[in-house]
């Protein structure tokens, strides 16, 4: 039986982690706006589903859902000493890339049966401007087998965060819109995890494209 919350534990440490670095990064140095947060549910098990086009999206991403994501990292994050502190205290378990990681899969379904909402990056890997162009269907698959609903997430701004040549963040300003939750598959037949994929990838083009 899954739990209603994530561990008391990780969400202490989540908040202040959240109020004192992430919110005042995003908010004062990114400017961040932040549009539809009350749609978040803040209890049970939610599969947050994103575009990806940078490495400050998970924190950002968790930020803004006010609730700890745990969410699937590449495994070579967790080699830096700070950031991984930072995203393990967020949830985050490493995959590999390029390849079918089910050990991450597990994990995943782990995390939703104790109450956390996971994140999943819909690409799996960064894409230049942002957008969604081949969505994976590693996210539907992981909600039909957990039954339990998706929450399209757009991040717009944070592809320009790092720019050739210089090794800290620009300034840019960031938005994250939240859209309305999808059903999961009902099962786990390739065409019905089509179907939900696409409907994530149209919903979270959708709100990219508003812009600022």
């Amino acid at each position: 039986m899954s739990r209603n919350r994530e561990p008391l534990t990780n969400l202490l440490l989540y908040y202040l982690f959240k109020w004192s670095v992430v919110n005042p990064m995003l908010r004062i140095y990114f400017r961040g706006r932040i549009y539809g947060a009350e749609k978040v549910p803040q209890n049970g098990p939610i599969l947050v589903v994103s575009n990806h086009a940078s490495d400050f999206d998970p924190p950002i991403l968790s930020c803004c859902m006010r609730r700890p994501v745990a969410y699937m990292a590449k495994e070579e994050l967790f080699r830096i000493p700070i950031l991984r502190q930072a995203i393990t205290l967020y949830g985050a378990y490493p995959v590999k890339r390029g390849s079918a990681d089910r050990s991450a899969i597990r994990a995943a379904l782990a995390s939703l049966d104790q109450g956390w909402a996971a994140g999943v990056f819909i690409t799996g890997t960064r894409t230049p401007d942002g957008r969604v162009t081949e969505p994976k269907l590693g996210a539907a698959m992981i909600a039909a087998k957990a039954q339990v609903p998706l929450l399209p997430v757009s991040l717009w701004g944070t592809h320009a965060i790092f720019r050739k040549g210089s090794a800290f963040p620009y300034p840019v300003p960031v938005t994250v819109r939240v859209g309305d939750l999808i059903s999961p598959p009902a099962s786990t037949e390739r065409g019905e995890l089509e179907t939900v994929t696409q409907q994530c990838a149209d919903a979270i083009n959708a709100l990219h494209a508003l812009g600022r």
